[in-house]
């Protein structure tokens, strides 16, 4: 007599048989995958499986296609490159600002024929490039630009965003950025699973992430292929690095981001610098080559470097002071617009401090109308009295009143908050030099030559930049509490020796070259320029 009823029998084959479909669709589904990667990168310029030295998996190959499909959908690739052209800056002296070319205007590609005739020598322009996703890439941007203006090289500098381009492309890039900017904030404010989760996704970078990031790259040469192949480029974000390899430029330099070595933050075909050795050294365990990795320093403008020493006896001399004078902290908030409720949770920890007159705030709220409608609230919820910066003109008067020693603000807070995006950027490199602690997330900023307190992540792979910091000894280690932050601003405010050591070890790193990487691109890429000649 059968242990199984009629029923049960059917139940099992039926599951055998789903079981087996599933199974036959699974393989299929691999053997398609590797196949349309084949033919998803069968025209690129550079061999990606090449540098990582390994050939993807079948489930690697499903994972880049499928990726791949869902950053550009069912776009194909447009290799003729976009007619671009270029004004002077209206926010930065001296810099040259690329856009799509109207119907009457001079093209590039026509001042790049004019400028190869005999009568005309100058030197193709440095080409500085970026993407304006969140403050960081931007930042650096203009830091590198900075050290191209002051090099008297004979060379224009050109800002180059791809997203100043109006073009398809670029609306590919914004719409990724948005659901990255989505995610980090989503990320701050949910923290626990959410954060941990989002954490993880940030430090994951692997082959298949650079696998992906450079088939990207192959849709954006026609927003870079009109620039004179014969520049040097410098990249403050891998993607843009990436499509100019793709585009055919040999002298392109990708700037790292971070102090943790991912994948996708290096670009094959470029000169990738990097901004310390832990970086540079496993970077080459991963098996980067050698001839494409160098050690240049920490990326910051040339007025912020130029001017430690001055910068460094002023904090020593208010650290110092007999009575002490309030400790500054500036307070700026990431381009993605995270961090509302920890950052909004120290401003309240410390308004005892600020109404004490122990402490001075300086609110950087961007161009973020979220951010600054959370610092209004938590400051109006504290009562504490504030004067606001909107526009360039004050914040340079702000800057340059705090220069004088004996100067101090009128009230102890100040909040910076614009309507452009360029001011909102600029607003923690300019005030670097009249604060007394950089107090941000370990991003772009835990390599500026200022005393930093390291306050909670958004991803998990800027951890590394806090311990890089700490390790220089011009920065704290990570406060992921908010009881951790305000331990150190005790320590700050009652054993200003602490702050008086920061400064020493910014004075020391600043005579040994460490805060000279965007200087150190300048020159590299200048340098490789005359060498291909």
């Amino acid at each position: 007599m059968s242990l199984l009823s009629t029923g049960a029998k059917a139940a099992l084959i039926f599951c055998a048989v789903v079981i087996a479909f599933v199974f036959v669709v699974w393989r299929c589904l691999l053997i398609w995958a590797r196949r349309a990667y084949n033919s998803m990168i069968a025209a690129n310029t550079i061999s990606v499986d090449s540098f990582v030295q390994s050939k993807p998996s079948a489930r690697s190959c499903l994972k880049c296609v499928l990726m791949h499909r869902f950053n550009v959908g069912s776009k194909k690739p447009n290799y003729k490159g976009l007619e671009l052209t270029a004004t002077k800056s209206d926010k930065v002296d001296g810099l040259i600002v690329t856009k799509k070319a109207g119907p009457q205007d001079k093209t590039l590609q026509s001042s790049s024929s004019n400028s190869t005739s005999a009568a005309n020598t100058k030197l193709p322009p440095l080409v500085v490039g970026t993407i304006r996703m969140g403050f960081g890439h931007h930042r650096i941007a203009y830091a590198t630009s900075s050290w191209g203006l002051d090099s008297k090289s004979g060379r224009d500098v050109y800002f180059h965003d791809l997203l100043n381009i109006d073009s398809e492309e670029a609306t590919m890039i914004h719409e990724m950025d948005k659901k990255y900017s989505k995610g980090s904030r989503l990320a701050s404010e949910l923290g626990g699973v959410v954060e941990s989760f989002w954490g993880s996704l940030t430090k994951a970078g692997d082959e298949d992430s650079l696998r992906v990031t450079y088939q990207m790259a192959e849709y954006m040469r026609p927003i870079i292929s009109g620039l004179d192949k014969k520049s040097p480029i410098i990249a403050s974000h891998s993607l843009v690095a990436a499509a100019a390899v793709a585009a055919g430029f040999q002298n392109v330099i990708n700037l790292v981001i971070d102090n943790h070595a991912q994948w996708f933050v290096v670009v094959p075909g470029a000169l990738n610098l990097v901004q310390g050795p832990s970086n540079y050294h496993n970077f080459l365990k991963m098996g980067v080559p050698s001839d494409q990795l160098q050690i240049a320093g920490h990326w910051c403008p040339e007025d912020l470097v130029t001017d430690i020493p001055n910068a460094v006896q002023r904090r020593k001399d208010r650290a110092l002071s007999n009575p002490r004078k309030p400790l500054r902290l500036l307070i700026p908030v990431g381009g993605a617009g995270a961090q509302r409720f920890f950052v909004s949770s120290l401003i309240q920890a410390c308004a005892p401090l600020v109404k004490e007159n122990k402490v001075q705030l300086f609110l950087n709220a961007g161009d973020h109308p979220h951010m600054k409608e959370a610092f209004l609230r938590v400051l109006d919820e504290n009562q504490l009295e504030f004067n606001t910066v909107d526009n360039m003109e004050n914040l340079k008067a702000f800057k340059n009143q705090l220069m004088d020693p004996k100067a101090e603000p009128s009230k102890n807070v100040t909040l910076f908050a614009y309507d452009d995006y360029f001011t909102a950027v600029a607003t923690t490199d300019i005030l670097c030099n009249v604060a007394d602690v950089l107090t941000c997330k370990p991003s772009e900023l835990a390599f500026y030559p200022i005393p930093k307190l390291m306050i909670r992540r958004v991803g998990d792979h800027e951890a590394y930049s806090a311990l890089r910091a700490s390790e220089v000894g011009d920065g704290t280690l990570e406060a992921r509490e908010i009881v951790d932050a305000m331990r150190y601003i005790d320590l700050f405010i009652q054993t200003p020796e602490l702050l008086v050591e920061f400064n020493n070890a910014i004075e020391k790193n600043n005579s040994i070259g460490i805060y000279d990487g965007c200087k150190n691109a300048v020159r590299i890429a200048f340098e490789r320029a005359a060498a291909m000649t």
